[in-house]
């Protein structure tokens, strides 16, 4: 080989040498600029569903929240999460509040907007406690276990209704609720929490605590959650002056019956109601919630400083869309599902997700009757949707969310009705109906509150797939029905439906599985699976 050769040979390697350390370097340059690139951060709301009057607490590095579902059956529902954004259902507080008409949908009474209301949630001795109120039965409920995920709860109740109330354990073992609209009390209850103490504290400790608002109040003062913090108590309540927003406020006071003194926390977004939460390493938050138009009211996350021993709510007066904290790795978790109805000997009938509309009648519905399949028997006869009893539930979500099933429709009745729902006083209900011995689709809805029957077409076949599509982006609030016998090839079903949320059912819309009878029971609906996802599957 001559000296030319060999220096272009030379050259040649070191050329390819230096090619491959620089791709090496620029591979190490990426992998380190990819490895240094921000971490999603979480953002508000922290669950896009409806999860109101939340409560919280926190015992070691765990959280545990609870909310209000009402008429909802099982109730009281409880979540847990270790980053304060992660949320997961791990119990409800009661499978039946009581077995009453209006709680079970019968003899022409129901519970809408009802049930049990805001809750307060405490750990105390090694014993978690739960507690809540109802206006439908008149009565104050404690719930009490040492394992909040999977112990079985001792249950008391007593009169009257203490409203919006928050419990609070004193120092010195006596126990108390801080209650009321308005006028707020403290109300002295046994050591056992079985009752009201008789000859114990009960007076009012803030008069018309909306006043630190503004004179011009539409809803008083409510929502009571007590905190004792480095010796201060502190009382959050919300209030809501006419032609504003849902308001926070914040009360302090060196003593349990007061003096306290208050103010504004935040009044932005109307956010608002829910308490304050501490990390392990002493950072700050309020959970709060916001009215979130037809998904419902949603959980908010606000980042909390203290100045001068008062709390202050936000960021420069504002609640931050965007959080100092991860993303959570699954926004819905196990709050919603889907479900293929296969079940494991020891499986629960019914995940957590699941709660029925009212106390369900457990003699018309079975996920083992037909193995793999949810059964829903017509035990009764009917009006219409919001009568019908045994009808199944999940959470709707933004921004955007789609449910669809399959159902196997020929054991229908003359009369019956069964299919997919959007549950709320206007709502949505895609139907396969069985008149005059044929089967029809039927697409229904309350968009002005009087049921109407926007489009029909027959149907002949004994299964179908129904979906329905929900757009809550910027408060759209719509939702259309489709149809499928494949479920890929989707038809859509009349119009489009405006979703409102209305006070009287005071909860958000609902996908709901149904079958009920309007002329004589005895037929049934086998539904296949129910999923979810942000649109329907092609």
């Amino acid at each position: 080989m001559d000296r030319l050769t060999w220096q272009q040979g030379w050259k040649h390697r070191w050329t390819l040498w230096v090619f491959a350390w620089t791709a090496l370097g620029l591979l190490a340059t990426v992998i380190a600029v990819a490895g240094s690139a921000p971490e999603a951060r979480a953002r508000n709301p922290i669950l896009w569903m409806d999860v109101p009057d939340v409560a919280v607490i926190r015992v070691g590095d765990t959280y545990y929240m609870s909310s209000t579902t009402m008429h909802m059956s099982p109730g009281l529902p409880l979540m847990r999460s270790r980053d304060l954004v992660q949320w997961e259902l791990v119990n409800y507080a009661h499978e039946v509040l009581e077995d009453s008409d209006a709680l079970s949908l019968r003899n022409g009474q129901n519970a809408y907007g009802g049930g049990s209301w805001a809750s307060s949630l405490r750990y105390h001795n090694g014993t978690y406690y739960v507690t809540t109120f109802s206006h439908t039965t008149g009565r104050t409920y404690v719930f009490q276990t040492d394992n909040i995920e999977k112990g079985s709860w001792r249950r008391s109740s007593f009169r009257p209704a203490l409203h919006d109330h928050s419990l609070h354990f004193e120092d010195d073992g006596r126990v108390f609720m801080v209650h009321g609209a308005g006028d707020i009390w403290l109300t002295e209850l046994e050591p056992d929490l079985s009752g009201i103490k008789p000859g114990g504290i009960h007076q009012v400790i803030i008069s018309n605590a909306s006043r630190v608002a503004g004179p011009n109040i539409g809803l008083p003062a409510e929502g009571s959650q007590l905190r004792k913090i480095r010796g201060k108590y502190y009382l959050n309540l919300i209030t809501w002056p006419r032609g504003g927003m849902r308001t926070q406020l914040i009360f302090r006071s060196d003593r349990l019956t007061g003096p306290y003194e208050g103010r504004v926390a935040l009044q932005d977004r109307g956010v608002a109601q829910g308490g304050l939460i501490d990390t392990p390493d002493g950072r700050w938050f309020a959970l709060l919630f916001q009215d979130h138009g037809a998904v419902g009211r949603t959980p908010f996350l606000v980042p909390v400083r203290w100045e001068q021993d008062w709390p202050v709510y936000g960021v420069d007066g504002k609640v931050p869309d965007t959080l100092d904290l991860p993303a959570p790795r699954d926004p819905l978790s196990n709050v919603v599902i889907s479900d293929e109805f296969d079940r494991r000997p020891g499986d629960p009938p019914l995940p957590l997700a699941w709660q029925w509309n009212h106390n369900p009648d457990p003699r018309f519905w079975s996920v083992t009757e037909r193995p793999g399949w949810l059964r829903l028997r017509t035990g009764r006869v009917d009006r219409d949707l919001l009568e019908a009893r045994n009808t199944l539930t999940q959470r709707t979500f933004g921004p955007e969310c789609a449910g669809w099933t399959r159902v196997d429709v020929s054991g229908l009745k003359e009369g019956d009705h069964a299919g997919l729902a959007l549950l709320q006083r206007r709502f949505g209900q895609l139907a396969v109906v069985r008149e005059d011995g044929q089967r029809w689709l039927i697409l229904r809805h309350a968009e002005k509150d009087t049921p109407v029957v926007a489009e029909r077409i027959p149907y002949e076949s004994d299964t179908v797939w129904l979906g329905v599509v929900c757009d809550f982006r910027n408060l759209a609030d719509v939702a259309q029905f489709h149809y499928s016998q494949d479920g890929r090839d989707w038809k859509p079903i009349g119009p489009r439906i405006r979703l409102t949320y209305t006070l009287p059912h005071f909860m958000g819309y609902r996908f709901a599985l149904f079958a009920y009878a309007t002329r004589e029971p005895g037929g049934h609906a086998d539904f296949d699976f129910f999923r979810v996802g942000s649109g329907l599957p092609r």
